[in-house]
């Protein structure tokens, strides 16, 4: 980002300028900032303009005060199925009639949107009895969310190898067509999955588009092929959840993730479980990628479908899971579903300065770490305008007395100060 993008808007000329401009303004005051300056943000077409001390900003726009948040870059969720969310919660077999995906598909995003995540990308199935009517679907929930959240679909088709695998490619490239932003797919699924995956990088190198490939299997080896070709042929490439090198021996998990680190791919692992079935859920060994230099983001997965039947689509909870089981710091786990998040989707980087995105979501809390406990009350700016609102408000019961404890303590959330 040039210096000059970052320098705040020069006043119009045009006398009709001003009503637009107040338009597209939003002042957040009395945010809180993780190195614990409290601060005026003010958004302007859907970009920070300015950042300074309490007080000290004006707007003829809109203000929303966050005395007792916590405001922090949006989250975003690298790795969703869009086609399957939700599909537990509902009786009988899973209908993929493409009204019903479209309505699932549009209500996780939702769902995920409320907990702060601003941008998805969501894996979907082409080919066999369904063709590109998933895709279709998925597309149609994208354009029904434009302006409240960025949906990206990723094109996996099952085969793309021999005789049965030629319809999988031509269809891989018409998804291609259609809008599908990534290509991707399981390679382990397919009867040659080093050509399959090959055939995804051909894809991707004829119409410019990211890679995301799905892999859970624990051949290391076959990890180890798939990060070269990769790597070596293409930036920008992801792989996960790759819970699989969490099933092998430390010094051979050990020897493949030197060789994602060198290939230069990111991988995203799934805190909350993956998207496998119980019998083979886990995550990636965070700490070993971690300490080997692997580039490592995380997302959510399945989302309350056959292969996780629970979840909260909640990218705070990813993190949450990454600082108490693996070690991390809150902030390097709030990064790996923020900004390192990001960075796998090839999004532009969000910080709260002047010149960013105004992609943003203001908790409830003082710390970090008190937000990471799962905090609930939230608000969330995408583009520059708040686009939703979470408030949580905890009670006791008359017994509560007995204990000299307040009937409600007004903490919203368990990160949260007294609500105002």
């Amino acid at each position: 980002m040039s210096a000059d993008s970052r320098q705040p808007r020069q006043p119009s000329d045009d006398p009709g300028g001003a009503a637009t401009e107040d338009a597209h303004s939003l002042l957040l005051s009395n945010a809180r900032l993780t190195d614990g300056r409290t601060v005026d943000v003010r958004l302007v077409r859907g970009r920070i303009e300015a950042v300074g001390t309490a007080g000290s900003l004006s707007t003829s726009g809109a203000r929303v005060d966050l005395a007792g948040h916590l405001l922090l870059p949006a989250p975003a969720e690298p790795h969703a199925h869009a086609d399957t969310a939700l599909s537990a919660d509902t009786p009988g077999p899973v209908s993929y009639a493409p009204e019903e995906v479209q309505r699932r598909a549009t209500e996780a995003a939702l769902l995920q949107l409320g907990h702060g995540a601003t941008a998805l990308r969501a894996h979907v199935r082409i080919g066999d009895v369904h063709g590109l009517g998933l895709l279709e679907a998925v597309l149609q929930a994208r354009r029904s969310l434009r302006g409240l959240a960025d949906l990206t679909a990723v094109a996996a088709p099952r085969l793309l190898t021999g005789a049965a695998g030629a319809d999988g490619l031509a269809m891989l490239r018409d998804a291609v067509k259609m809008g599908a932003g990534v290509v991707g797919g399981r390679p382990d699924l397919d009867p040659d999955p080093t050509g399959y995956a090959e055939a995804v990088l051909e894809v991707a190198s004829e119409h410019g588009v990211p890679v995301d490939l799905h892999t859970d299997g624990d051949d290391p080896a076959r990890l180890a092929r798939f990060a070269a070709m990769a790597g070596g042929l293409r930036p920008g490439v992801s792989i996960g959840p790759c819970a699989g090198l969490a099933r092998l021996p430390e010094d051979v998990a050990g020897r493949a993730a030197d060789r994602l680190a060198a290939a230069g791919v990111t991988v995203v692992c799934l805190p909350q479980g993956g998207c496998a079935g119980t019998e083979r859920r886990g995550t990636a060994p965070v700490r070993l990628l971690r300490s080997a230099g692997v580039r490592l983001a995380a997302g959510g997965g399945a989302l309350r479908d056959a292969a996780n039947p629970v979840g909260r689509g909640d990218p705070l909870e990813a993190a949450f899971l990454l600082a108490s089981l693996e070690g991390l710091t809150p902030a390097e786990a709030y990064g790996a579903v923020s900004a390192r998040a990001r960075e796998a989707m090839g999004l532009p980087e969000v910080r709260v300065e002047a010149g960013f995105p105004a992609e943003l979501v203001a908790v409830r809390g003082e710390r970090l770490a008190g937000v990471l406990s799962l905090a609930y009350s939230r608000i969330v700016v995408h583009r520059g305008r708040v686009v939703a609102r979470t408030s949580a408000v905890r009670e006791y019961c008359d017994s509560a007395a007995a204990l000299d404890l307040p009937r409600q303590v007004g903490r919203p959330d368990p990160g949260g100060p007294a609500a105002r």
